[in-house]
């Protein structure tokens, strides 16, 4: 898992800072009676169980394969990153959209609004500086891609996980001061439900973004269209192959990928050097492409695979 140590580094600096805050926001909310203040809370609190849910999916998925999972255990972070979308969606913005709706109902008005205020702004800096964290290496995993691509191309959701937790965090942060402010200066206490609603609006849409991306990698992504090109080359520069057809790949982790190549081989070969050349293409991939976790390789005229393929794509086409 040495291709994850920048993934922890994100994670352990969103749990020290999400928890430092969350005590801190649940003191102000019980010494000001803030609704506001008290979803931050709430907030804070789940985005620090949802970091300790990804290191413990990492952990999970960096097992070696076994009799009941030949293939590895990759998905295992694909599944605990959908478990934090719904996470967010049912605790942050759920509880949050509950206690809007009570202090909307059944308003009090903010009691020292300051605690409030210092509590929002120092939350915002140890905000801040955890998603700077994240950006930064989110930054240098998207390359010259554009931000959604990059994401939408991840095959790696610890990080913009985090990423966009925090970001929902800060904008929850400013909702929260709105709300606060307003019901203080306008004398309106229902505004601070208000802030509530608004910040679990803001939950609910991240949850449904990463809930979507989790969907995907879960259901099975394939590998870049770059990756698949690399292995068709080192496929076609064997001297036993003919053609290489094509490749059907999937993702079991961030740099784990089962592919299945179909390869036309020369006529005049012999089972024997058939078995030699797949081990010659196995033994590549390995050294040059070590995210090849398993190859299948598939004997195959071109006609047969073609005529396959297209079956897919109009099937993926009336889909």
């Amino acid at each position: 898992m040495a291709g994850h140590s920048g993934s922890r580094r994100v994670i352990y600096a969103a749990l020290a800072g999400n928890l430092a805050i969350a005590l801190t926001k649940f003191a102000a909310a019980a010494f000001t009676g803030s609704s506001a203040m008290l979803s931050e809370g709430v907030h804070s609190l789940v985005d620090t169980g949802n970091g300790a849910l990804l290191l413990y999916g990492m952990r999970r998925a960096a097992r070696p394969p076994d009799r009941t999972h030949p293939l590895g255990h990759g998905r295992e972070l694909y599944f605990w990153s959908f478990i934090v979308a719904l996470l967010v969606f049912a605790l942050g913005a759920g509880v949050s959209f509950y206690e809007g709706v009570i202090h909307i109902m059944a308003p009090e008005p903010v009691v020292n609004a300051k605690v409030n205020y210092t509590v929002l702004g120092l939350s915002f800096l140890f905000e801040g500086s955890s998603w700077l964290v994240a950006l930064k290496e989110f930054r240098q995993q998207k390359g010259r891609q554009g931000w959604f691509q990059a994401v939408r191309r991840s095959k790696d959701p610890s990080v913009y996980t985090v990423l966009f937790e925090d970001s929902a965090a800060l904008l929850g942060l400013i909702v929260a001061f709105a709300g606060i402010l307003s019901a203080e200066l306008l004398e309106i206490p229902e505004l601070d439900g208000v802030g509530s609603i608004g910040i679990s609006i803001i939950l609910g849409a991240t949850a449904v973004f990463l809930a979507r991306e989790s969907k995907g990698l879960l259901m099975g992504e394939p590998a870049s269209p770059e990756v698949q090109k690399q292995v068709l080359a080192i496929a076609q520069e064997d001297p036993a192959v003919q053609r290489a057809n094509g490749i059907l790949s999937v993702h079991i982790g961030p740099e784990e990928i089962v592919a299945g190549l179909s390869i036309e081989f020369e006529d005049h070969l012999t089972a024997p050097e058939i078995e030699a050349c797949v081990e010659r293409l196995e033994a590549r991939l390995k050294k040059e492409m070590p995210q090849i976790s398993r190859l299948f390789v598939k004997p195959q005229a071109t006609g047969t695979w073609e005529r396959r393929r297209e079956a897919m794509v109009e099937a993926s086409d009336e889909s």
